[in-house]
């Protein structure tokens, strides 16, 4: 599924909200930048026409929408192309970058460390 950045900030709405009015999106967008309501119901319909998400019910004319990808079944093929496009198809400098370059505390770094062990695991 290939989605806009517009898109994809919108599905991340409907992913944390688990279901959500054009309106209560547009507000939310609204105050993180200068959009107009027609655009946000816009890539409200994309998205349902790309069947990313669904109508799960109405009230009165309200209609609310949910989405029907599970978040990690749309960000993997999308880390899958950055790396590809970004590091030439390889994880390792991507993995290195995060560690090297970005602010990480001792939870992020208990969290990797348990990552790697369990990825170790299948090598044995």
């Amino acid at each position: 599924m290939s989605l806009s950045n517009f898109e994809l900030e919108v599905m991340q709405l409907f992913w944390e909200l688990n279901e959500a009015t054009a309106p209560q999106i547009h507000k939310i967008i609204e105050q993180r930048r200068e959009a107009k309501y027609s655009t946000v119901k816009t890539i409200i319909d994309r998205l349902e026409k790309k069947q990313s998400i669904k109508r799960c019910r109405t009230q009165g004319r309200t209609i609310y929408y949910s989405p029907i990808h599970e978040k990690k079944s749309v960000r993997t093929p999308l880390i899958k192309d950055f790396i590809d496009r970004v590091f030439l198809g390889k994880s390792r400098p991507l993995a290195a970058h995060i560690l090297e370059q970005e602010e990480l505390n001792l939870e992020d770094i208990e969290y990797l460390e348990s990552v790697l062990k369990e990825r170790k695991k299948d090598f044995k």
